[in-house]
């Protein structure tokens, strides 16, 4: 007993002594590192304390602002600061001071913001002080680790409201913390006022346009489909510091529960650089909670499609709905549901960011472009999901175009462009054609190939939206019931015609520029495989033949695919234009193709027929009329058959390989043997055999066969 009662004395001692050495220890060390210290300084100074030559006071200061710009600030370090400044304890020139370093090293505490907000209704803080603390809580909204408390005192906030110089962040907090519950009556009676005294100012109409989304009955205010951006961002000089402490984290090992880092160090000039804030943040809206069956639901809580469906009617969603980008249950959810809060909030939050930090750079890098690609695609995969476009991403596009150089993010800009929802007629051309010619006609043969290629997607797109809606009265062409833009049929056939008839003008020129290229001749005919068949396929009444330029280097092209492909695009017109021909007569509404459309569709057949079939290529009346000198100065024998099934540069191989099958012991070359007989009719299906479907369809369609005694006789 005696033993054992010494031997727990003992390690008692040895307990207590480790406890004393371990405490001693993080007291010297915490009397040792100067930003505890100053941290136990600002906690502690008195009020009215001088700050004008005040050693210690800014001793404590560089402490602070060397570790704020270097790692930034803990949790607790930005409670104690903020409460330190915003109660003017030194002064307001110190408040500023320290507003201007406030730069959190992972979350806010909420606790810390609440407070920092019950400090403006002392009185005793200057504007421009409150100014800067609600830019400050803008630019650090997402890092603030929850939003509960500050939507429980949404009314407190929006009294502020009435003060004219705090007014646009005022609406840019609530929009950003605004819910249904939070829509009252006398709030909408404000805004409204807000509005007659100081005009439709922009961020007013956002924070209406919200309160509608939510409350349609309170909002006798019509808002059009595309409004400008309502919330500036004034804060990029935070943003760039925390961007560059957030680099610096996310380059050393960290733990798997730190916060994503941004993408971008900060800028040393006033230029922006690229992708200083490009991450989608994580999916996140309140700390994690037990729910029952009558709460909200957080819908980061959610972990499969089935729970998705159970709680469909009770989700939360996100505090940054960027976050939602990231997540496929986020857009399962959007999809399902349809909220119309949710994709106004998006798409506020998708065009500010893709005007930040794509529109107002200066500087590309390496590094950073991948991580742009990465975010770009992730949005032209979420529009793919969702089958429908964002209006802030082509209101974003249309105004990058005039500054695009073509080559930066070509692949993620053409997919965006080419979800582009159908555009007015009378704008077409000033916010996309002009553009785009001049890029076209300035840069390579890859990008002209790719840029025909983007507005055939793009074509394919609003047919095929218009073909499911096809009975509607009306169309909303916007392709998104969110932002809805009412055109009539007449109006949607305006502007395909004006897109096709832009894509033959750029084609035309194109291939000139190109040497009649293979390549781009066949992309060109590739987008007019969908427009030959807008009418069968697409049931919109219209057809448009292609331009001169297009058709003809096709048909003279040495490639046997371009002119495949052209004999395939020439079948599906005949067959458009007779059932068009044949409703006509059915019905008396039925649309009227104009008689030109027939003259030019009949002129290219005749032209075809001559010159693959009949032999008879240069002849008046053919389409391709050559003056009888200029043939005789090309010194081409028996030039009217130089581009029949045989002669042709692009069947001359087949031809050859023909002749050698059936005479392969002649020495002597004789092509024109092949017209003799049964043996037309057997190049013929022999040219079928090698898969020239749209030749034989073309020639089936278009053509009475004739005997061999007949073709002999001939």
């Amino acid at each position: 007993m005696n033993t054992s009662s010494e031997n727990d004395s003992t390690n008692s001692g040895r307990s207590d002594r480790s406890l004393r050495v371990a405490e001693n220890a993080r007291k010297k060390s915490e009397a040792g590192d100067p930003f505890q210290l100053a941290l136990k300084y600002f906690s502690q100074v008195e009020e009215g304390t001088p700050w004008k030559g005040n050693d210690v006071l800014e001793r404590h200061m560089a402490a602070v602002e060397r570790v704020a710009l270097s790692q930034g600030l803990p949790p607790e370090a930005v409670s104690v600061l903020l409460d330190f400044a915003l109660s003017l304890r030194m002064g307001a020139a110190l408040c500023i001071r320290i507003l201007k370093i406030l730069l959190p090293a992972s979350v806010v505490p909420q606790d810390a913001v609440v407070n920092g907000i019950s400090w403006l209704c002392v009185g005793k803080m200057p504007m421009n002080a409150q100014v800067m603390f609600i830019r400050w809580v803008l630019t650090v909204f997402d890092l603030i680790d929850s939003k509960d408390q500050l939507r429980a005192i949404y009314g407190f906030i929006f009294s502020f409201v009435t003060y004219e110089s705090l007014c646009p962040y005022i609406c840019h907090l609530l929009y950003l913390l605004t819910r249904k519950e939070s829509i009252r009556p006398y709030r909408v009676r404000t805004l409204l006022e807000l509005q007659t005294r100081m005009g439709k100012q922009p961020f007013l109409m956002h924070l209406l346009a919200l309160y509608k989304v939510f409350s349609p009955e309170l909002v006798p205010l019509s808002f059009p489909s595309k409004m400008k951006s309502g919330f500036r961002n004034h804060s990029t000089t935070w943003k760039a510091a925390l961007s560059a402490l957030q680099r610096k984290a996310s380059e050393r090992p960290t733990s798997d529960l730190s916060p994503p880092s941004p993408l971008k160090p900060p800028p040393l000039s006033k230029k922006r650089k690229l992708n200083s804030h490009l991450t989608v943040p994580l999916l996140t809206s309140v700390p994690m909670r037990v729910s029952s069956s009558n709460t909200a639901l957080p819908l980061e809580q959610l972990r499969t499609f089935d729970q998705l469906l159970e709680n469909l009617h009770r989700i939360e969603l996100p505090a940054q709905m960027g976050s939602m980008l990231g997540s496929s249950l986020a857009l399962h959810y959007l999809d399902c549901v349809r909220d119309d809060s949710a994709f106004l909030r998006l798409n506020f939050w998708l065009g500010h960011t893709l005007h930040e930090e794509f529109l107002f750079c200066r500087e590309t890098g390496s590094p950073h472009v991948a991580e742009a690609t990465q975010f770009l695609n992730m949005l032209i995969s979420t529009q793919h999901s969702l089958q429908e476009g964002f209006s802030s991403t082509e209101v974003f596009l249309f105004k990058f175009l005039r500054v695009w150089d073509g080559s930066f993010l070509r692949a993620q800009i053409l997919g965006l462009l080419s979800d582009v929802s159908v555009v007015p007629s009378s704008c077409i051309k000033d916010l996309l054609f002009d553009p785009l010619m001049q890029l076209f006609f300035t840069s390579s043969l890859f990008f002209k190939c790719s840029v025909v290629e983007c507005l055939h997607r793009m074509l394919v797109r609003w047919l095929t939206w218009h073909s499911v809606y096809a009975q509607d009265s009306q169309l909303d062409i916007s392709v998104s019931s969110h932002t809805p833009q009412s055109m009539s049929l007449s109006g949607l056939m305006d502007s395909v015609v004006e897109l096709v008839q832009f894509v033959g003008r750029i084609a035309t020129v194109g291939l000139q520029m190109e040497g009649l290229h293979t390549l781009l001749l066949s992309f060109t005919l590739h987008f007019y495989q969908t427009v030959c068949d807008m009418y069968l396929k697409y049931d919109l009444p219209l057809v448009l033949m292609p331009p001169a330029g297009v058709f003809y280097p096709a048909l003279l092209s040495p490639s046997p695919v371009i002119v495949d492909q052209l004999c395939r695009i020439m079948h599906r017109y005949r067959t458009n234009l007779v059932s068009a021909k044949h409703q006509e007569k059915q019905a008396k509404e039925a649309f009227h193709i104009s008689r030109k459309t027939y003259q030019e569709f009949n002129q290219y057949v005749v032209s075809m027929v001559n010159c693959l079939w009949n032999s008879r290529a240069f002849h008046p009346g053919t389409g391709l009329e050559l003056s009888e000198d200029l043939l005789a100065q090309s010194r081409v024998p028996e030039h009217w058959g130089a581009l029949d099934l045989i002669h042709h540069p692009a069947f001359m191989g087949h031809a050859l390989d023909f002749h050698q099958r059936c005479w392969p012991e002649r020495k002597e070359l004789d092509l024109n043997s092949i017209k003799v007989g049964k043996r037309w009719d057997w190049y013929t299906e022999f040219l079928f055999s090698k898969g020239y479907q749209g030749l034989q369809e073309f020639f089936q369609s278009s053509l009475r066969r004739r005997t061999s005694t007949e073709t002999q006789r001939h």
